[in-house]
């Protein structure tokens, strides 16, 4: 089984449902990142009260083409109206795994907005009037704007706990601390400098929209060989950080791309 199979045969099971009123691929695809090990992200927007019964026919169908391997059922989401689950099949790569939403035709927020979620694949859209919305800048200004206070006072505050169980000994917590706090910061704040309408993507995409220069700095930090390599990479991370935040603020937030 291949990703155009999956596709065809998804589509041509929930067209003719009258409930179902799109059908549509993002993630990779959209941002133009298809590769041979990407998954497959589906949006299927539903009624309202039809959440279940699109679910049963998605399995209908993913039993069909192969037996169901693994599946990991999310359910309600944290966003409104949005419920989720994860497909592995059989007969199909252990990489194409099928990331499935069902989005409810009120919830607020459909993944359709491009400059954050890509120009979306649609399978079949029987309604014209979806469309996507355009994203919010004030809205993003104002977030990102807090955002990097925020950043600035996490690092300030939380950036010890490195050297505290480093201290100690503890070296599973001091690097645990260092990728959560120190680079996890630094990442964010990377990703606003250069992108930040992905700036809570975390690493997702940073392949592709950070310079190549900056990934192969961050990836020296990423990689650590003991305790001394850590308290080293501890301290030109934090001074990374501190240049990369002086630079935004001398920029003017924003001032910065895409805000």
């Amino acid at each position: 089984m291949n990703r155009d199979m999956v596709l065809d045969s998804m589509s041509r099971t929930l067209m003719p449902l009258g409930y179902v009123h799109a059908l549509w691929e993002g993630g990779a695809i959209s941002h133009g990142r298809l590769d041979e090990w990407s998954d497959i992200d589906l949006y299927v927007l539903v009624d309202d009260d039809k959440v279940r019964e699109a679910f049963d026919a998605i399995e209908g169908t993913l039993t069909s083409l192969s037996p169901i391997a693994i599946k990991y059922d999310i359910g309600q989401t944290p966003y409104p109206g949005v419920h989720q689950a994860f497909y592995r099949l059989e007969r199909t790569s252990k990489f194409l795994v099928l990331d499935i939403a069902v989005v409810t035709q009120s919830a607020p927020d459909k993944f359709l907005e491009e400059k954050t979620h890509g120009k979306q694949m649609f399978l079949f859209r029987k309604s014209m009037d979806l469309h996507p919305p355009v994203l919010d800048v004030g809205d993003l200004r104002d977030k990102v704007r807090k955002r990097i206070s925020r950043l600035r006072l996490r690092m300030d505050l939380f950036h010890v706990f490195v050297q505290k169980e480093l201290n100690r000994g503890h070296l599973i917590e001091a690097v645990d601390a260092y990728t959560v706090i120190v680079l996890g910061s630094l990442t964010e704040l990377l990703r606003i400098r250069y992108n930040p309408v992905h700036h809570e993507f975390k690493t997702r995409y940073l392949y592709s929209e950070l310079p190549l220069d900056v990934i192969k700095k961050l990836e020296g930090l990423y990689l650590i060989k003991d305790s001394e390599d850590l308290e080293l990479k501890y301290v030109s991370a934090r001074q990374w950080f501190d240049d990369v935040h002086g630079e935004i603020v001398a920029i003017g937030p924003d001032r910065l791309v895409g805000l």
